[in-house]
């Protein structure tokens, strides 16, 4: 992840999925292995063309720490899905699920 990535591809109007985390989090260590690691929301990305961006926090990156109180968060994690063609995001549940990826990828939001 970089501010001027996500920028780019949001101005060619691609679907972007934002994973802001850290190493020292546990629930975005457990999020990945149940819900973004999986073979599962790697087709979903592919399929829909889903540019997957990785924030590591580890180190409090003044970049991330932007887009964290951007969107009123002191921490991670935190999951934003741009659908495709739209600047703002569809911010996610802190706690994921396989169905929680592919109903924001397949619906631009998650109801």
């Amino acid at each position: 992840y970089s501010p001027q990535r996500l920028e780019a591809l949001l101005a060619e109007g691609k679907p972007v999925f934002v994973n802001l985390t850290a190493a020292w989090c546990i629930t975005c260590l457990f999020n990945e292995q149940v819900a973004l690691d999986t073979a599962q929301a790697k087709d979903e990305f592919a399929a829909s063309g889903t540019v997957y961006l990785k924030g590591d926090w580890t180190n409090r990156d003044p970049a991330i720490t932007a887009l964290l109180r951007a969107h009123g968060r002191d921490g991670v994690p935190l999951y934003l899905h741009y659908p495709a063609g739209k600047k703002e995001p569809e911010v996610l549940p802190q706690v994921l699920t396989p169905a929680i990826i592919s109903e924001a990828i397949r619906n631009g939001q998650v109801n």
